[in-house]
């Protein structure tokens, strides 16, 4: 891309709305500035002129953004087909097992949950459609990394904010680089409390016709359910044949 066609005031106003989230819902102007880097003006520019715009509310100290917003994910949602080919899958696979199945994609260092099909809530959070989670210690992250080249995966790694979310949890950016590895070599990726004390996950990428990753799957589980020798025994067989079965469909 030329110099020329980069729009700074756009990119700005994007960064302000990323700095918003589950932790950060209501944000001052000094809050958005310290986050996104930005000096103190800009950042009141660009919040002035979401709240102008209606996709964000101010009180005349803080910033939290409306339900306008949505607009924006929901475009991005209505436009692939992906979250409409695979939630019958998903739905009739957690049905089968008992267990919740969901479906994500990479998105720079983060997944993204695009279809959900919850039997119960296994994490402290609720996830939707347009969660995010960080790839590193999420079993739909770990194939997906593991289709990346090693250097592009090693990359996303290395830029990733690797926090040990409990005891389990691997940071180290060999130890994940084995991971991959490991995960390259049997097809699936099994997490073992490293994301959330009590939980486990099984995933495995969805591929196209071409042999193309596009996507993931997982199933979580409470760890009280099933031991992590036992996900791939009682869960990836079911999870093969929604593999198998999406694999022509999808683009």
């Amino acid at each position: 891309m030329r110099e020329t066609d980069f729009i700074g005031g756009f990119a700005k106003g994007l960064r302000v709305i990323e700095a918003f989230g589950e932790a950060k819902p209501r944000l001052t102007i000094t809050d958005v500035s310290k986050d996104t880097g930005l000096d103190r003006a800009t950042a009141r520019r660009c919040l002035l002129t979401l709240a102008e715009l209606g996709y964000a509310a101010y009180d005349g100290k803080f910033f939290e953004l409306t339900p306008k917003i949505l607009r924006l994910g929901h475009a991005y949602l209505s436009a692939t087909p992906l979250p409409v080919l695979v939630q019958p899958y998903l739905d009739q696979l957690s049905e089968k097992v008992g267990q919740s199945a969901s479906a994500s994609v990479l998105d720079g260092t983060e997944i993204v949950y695009v279809a959900r099909a919850a039997q119960k809530r296994v994490m402290s959070i609720n996830l939707m459609p347009g969660s995010r989670l960080p790839a590193y210690c999420a079993s739909m992250g770990r194939v997906l990394l593991a289709a990346l080249p090693e250097a592009e995966a090693r990359s996303i790694i290395e830029a990733s904010e690797r926090r040990p979310n409990t005891s389990f949890t691997k940071t180290e950016p060999d130890a994940l680089m084995d991971e991959l590895a490991r995960v390259r070599r049997q097809g699936y990726a099994v997490i073992d409390q490293e994301l959330e004390l009590g939980l486990r996950s099984i995933a495995v990428p969805l591929e196209n016709a071409r042999g193309r990753v596009v996507a993931a799957l997982n199933i979580g589980a409470p760890a009280a359910h099933a031991a992590a020798d036992d996900m791939v025994e009682h869960y990836l067989p079911a999870m093969r044949e929604v593999q198998a079965a999406l694999r022509p469909v999808l683009a």
